[in-house]
């Protein structure tokens, strides 16, 4: 059995415990209950995120995110990449120092840049294989907009189809934003023409974020996971 218990989520980060639950419901609905998996976290660092950071939404986010891990992994950390125009930071939130984490770590990142999906990309696939895992990975991408380079961001998801990875984006801002128009466009690219196994998932949550249960934010994270999972099977890319 994958994971980290209730107990362990109560003694150390009880303030977890709500959305560790709604996150064991979601995944027993999808038919992952026992699944392992490693769990990353991507967030968006650009100058328009700044109002996202202010209000706390990144941090639920986070927190929300280590509730889902605590389910599919049991070292209690995820991850976390900070990008703008450049990769701003490699690091991670654990369980034991998750309240107000966020906050602290864009304290000491400086100007907020552009928005680089394709360095981003290209950290979470050093860090998973640097970390030598044979789990598959679920990564969570968050971002307000799209990328200044879209054909480099289109050719890593391409390529990574390849890696037991896959890309769950999800998208702060108004639904309607012509700023998500790329991201629905990498949620459709042909299989298998352009890549070997669908490995991407995009949902809007919305211009205040927050406001998403726990309930649906879980579904929506791993709801295409069980499929990938399938595909990926079947093509020898998890084993």
């Amino acid at each position: 059995m994958a994971g980290i218990s209730l107990t362990k989520v109560e003694e150390t980060a009880p303030a977890l415990v709500g959305p560790y639950k709604s996150a064991g419901v979601s995944l027993t609905k999808h038919g992952l209950s026992g699944q392992q998996a490693a769990v990353y976290l991507v967030v968006d660092y650009s100058g328009s995120m700044k109002p996202y950071y202010d209000d706390g939404s990144v941090q639920a986010l986070a927190d929300r995110v280590l509730g889902l891990s605590a389910h599919l992994d049991d070292d209690g950390t995820v991850p976390v990449v900070f990008f703008s125009t450049d990769v701003d930071a490699v690091t991670d939130i654990a369980l034991d120092n998750h309240r107000g984490r966020i906050e602290r770590i864009a304290a000491g990142l400086g100007h907020m840049g552009r928005t680089s999906y394709h360095l981003a990309m290209d950290a979470v696939i050093d860090h998973y294989l640097d970390s030598g895992s044979k789990a598959p990975a679920l990564v969570v991408f968050q971002t307000d907009g799209g990328p200044i380079n879209k054909l480099a961001a289109e050719r890593y998801l391409c390529k990574a189809a390849r890696l037991p990875l896959f890309w769950q984006f999800i998208g702060f801002g108004d639904p309607g934003s012509r700023q998500f128009e790329f991201l629905r466009k990498l949620d459709e690219l042909a299989v298998p023409r352009k890549r070997v196994v669908d490995n991407a998932g995009f949902f809007h949550a919305g211009s205040d974020p927050r406001k998403v249960s726990d309930e649906e934010l879980y579904d929506r994270l791993v709801a295409e996971f069980p499929r990938w999972l399938s595909a990926a099977r079947a093509h020898g890319i998890v084993t």
